[in-house]
């Protein structure tokens, strides 16, 4: 049977045993986009991305959305990625995914005008202690404070993502050196505003602004990830912060047709990127069910 479009998730949400509400918001936002692509008249199928079974030719777009093992699995999805996109046209694009799957696009934003944390890299393998690693970041950037994050370059739901105060860099040491053996890192300045005000998360369907929540972690910590007890908020974004918005996505290499911009009051009070999400991030379609509708028609037009 062939396909308009394939709704990509993981096999953990295809037919989950256990129902927990962070399954369950998986699996009503998976349905709404799913209902709103048929609504659109398209043939739509449900799948996860490891399928052995399913035939990626016979479907005319393959559409990421709740992929949320691929950075545990990197190796095996980046080979699937690379041999199912001569079979089929990912959206977003293969080009705009293999771009925005790597944080070091974070380096292209900058150079184009868009203010991001102060951020310092270091690429696998590089024989450097933290340490070294926290000094280098200091002189080049001028970090304001003591602490910074150390987190991965390819990652998703604060997978080894650490805050680190200088005085205790000696007990993340052997840490670091599993760590950037196998993949590259980075240090960002750790951000203040993000613990007292909270992250912004702004949704976009070709340039447009729909709908937005804001972030906050849970007291005592710094992620806002709901995995490490983080609460979303409804959010009404100023005009400001839709233009920033706005500004984060043409400054891609190409205008993805969704995104999610997470932003925050940097250390300097100006907003900052945290990230530019084109890949697979989290909508919040429970939110706003009508965005649902929104991507539907993105994806008809294409």
């Amino acid at each position: 049977m062939k396909f308009d479009v394939v709704v990509l998730t993981d096999h953990r949400y295809v037919n989950p045993e256990k129902r927990t509400p962070y399954v369950e918001n998986v699996l009503l936002e998976d349905r709404l986009v799913v209902e709103a692509l048929q609504e659109q008249g398209m043939k739509v199928v449900r799948k996860s991305w490891d399928d052995p079974n399913f035939d990626w030719s016979n479907t005319k777009f393959a559409l990421f959305r709740t992929t949320w093992d691929y950075f545990d699995r990197f190796e095996e999805f980046s080979a699937w990625f690379e041999a199912t996109s001569k079979q089929t046209q990912f959206i977003n694009s293969k080009k705009l995914i293999d771009w925005n799957i790597d944080k070091h696009y974070l380096l292209d934003l900058s150079e184009a005008g868009i203010t991001i944390p102060k951020t310092h890299f270091v690429e696998k393998g590089t024989l450097i202690t933290l340490e070294q690693a926290f000094d280098d970041a200091v002189k080049n950037f001028g970090f304001k404070n003591d602490m910074f994050v150390l987190k991965p370059c390819v990652s998703g739901a604060a997978r080894h993502t650490y805050k680190i105060h200088k005085k205790d860099i000696v007990e993340y040491e052997s840490l670091f050196q599993e760590l950037i053996a196998r993949e590259a890192m980075m240090l960002q300045e750790f951000q203040e505003n993000i613990v007292t005000e909270g992250e912004i998360s702004m949704m976009l369907f070709n340039g447009e602004f729909t709908h937005a929540v804001l972030k906050i972690a849970k007291p005592g910590d710094f992620r806002v990830q709901d995995d490490f007890g983080g609460s979303v908020h409804e959010y009404t974004p100023s005009e400001a912060q839709i233009d920033f918005a706005k500004r984060v996505v043409h400054a891609a290499p190409e205008l993805p047709v969704y995104a999610r911009v997470d932003f925050f009051k940097d250390n300097n009070g100006n907003w900052a990127l945290a990230e530019l999400e084109i890949f697979e991030p989290e909508l919040w379609f429970r939110r706003n069910p009508d965005a649902s509708k929104t991507l539907a028609m993105a994806v008809a037009k294409i």
